[in-house]
């Protein structure tokens, strides 16, 4: 059986039947001031500021500065690390631009092919120096944020036996996808919800997963984020999903046996979070494409 719940009730004021006062009243005029302010509230705070839905995660949750630096200092720890271990360098493809030097105008041909936001040698003494960035006494500041970058990323997916045809290397087989919605004024929590969805959707338990991208949250430092997060590589709009399903199926490749199954998941702005599930390309035999990918958005 469904139940349902009363949202709320109004009525006009009563008037006697042969005066027609609200003959030409339909029930959508009644209706439509309630629901207008409904609206218009949900709307207030799809529009909240990132750094302020921060700051009411922080204080919700009892999130210290503290913790919140500490996070970023392993965020730039783990991220320096990768790259002296190259493990960014299969993952990005260089690419020639040119620059204008500040100093001298002069029009120079770079090449770029290395994530340049990384500071190995941010310490907590220094980020504890740091101001508020969005609340006079808050906790968030610039220097545990994501940082304000730019970037591209793609990923192809296609068929399995597609890409055996054109001999393509299989990095990971997509099990599954969902998108859920959360309160907007704390929408970096989606993740919370929409991760065991996902997992849930893909026939698995949490406990089955080997590794995780996740724009940046404090779990367990050996499965979540280990060449860093957003705090270190940065957030570029439009660039973010597909980075880390890079990251993730290039952390699995060089994993091997001891990494079969992934996730990347975010917050989304206007309150919602999204999570997918994917198996390691060569962990699986070429019938397992007939298994059925399950969306739930």
């Amino acid at each position: 059986m469904m139940w349902l719940s009363w949202h709320s009730a109004c009525r006009t004021a009563l008037c006697k039947a042969r005066k027609g006062g609200f003959k030409d009243t339909h029930p959508d005029d009644l209706l439509a001031p309630v629901l207008k302010a409904q609206l218009f509230a949900q709307a207030r705070d799809c529009l909240l500021p990132m750094g302020i839905t921060s700051e009411n995660v922080a204080e919700r949750y009892g999130i210290t500065r503290q913790e919140q630096d500490q996070a970023a200092v392993e965020s730039h720890r783990k991220a320096a690390a990768a790259v002296a271990a190259s493990k960014f360098k299969e993952e990005i493809i260089p690419v020639v631009t040119k620059v204008v030097d500040p100093k001298t105008g002069e029009h120079k041909q770079v090449t770029v092919s290395a994530d340049d936001g990384i500071r190995p040698d941010t310490s907590i003494s220094v980020l504890s120096k740091l101001k508020p960035a969005f609340k006079k006494d808050g906790t968030t500041t610039a220097g545990n944020s994501s940082q304000v970058t730019d970037g591209a990323a793609a990923v192809l997916l296609m068929r399995r036996d597609a890409a055996m045809k054109k001999g393509l290397p299989v990095l990971g087989v997509f099990r599954s996808f969902v998108a859920v919605g959360v309160e907007p004024n704390v929408m970096g929590i989606g993740p919370v919800a929409a991760i065991p969805a996902a997992v849930k959707a893909a026939g698995l338990q949490l406990d089955d997963i080997d590794l995780f991208e996740i724009n940046e949250l404090k779990l367990d430092p050996a499965k979540v984020n280990v060449n860093g997060g957003a705090m270190a590589l940065g957030h570029p709009l439009g660039c973010t999903g597909a980075r880390c399903v890079s990251t993730l199926l290039y952390e699995m490749k060089r994993r091997g046996k001891d990494c079969r199954f992934g996730v990347i998941s975010m917050c989304i702005g206007s309150g919602m979070g999204a999570a997918a599930v994917f198996e390691r390309g060569d962990g699986v035999d070429q019938l397992s494409n007939a298994r059925q990918v399950i969306s739930n958005n």
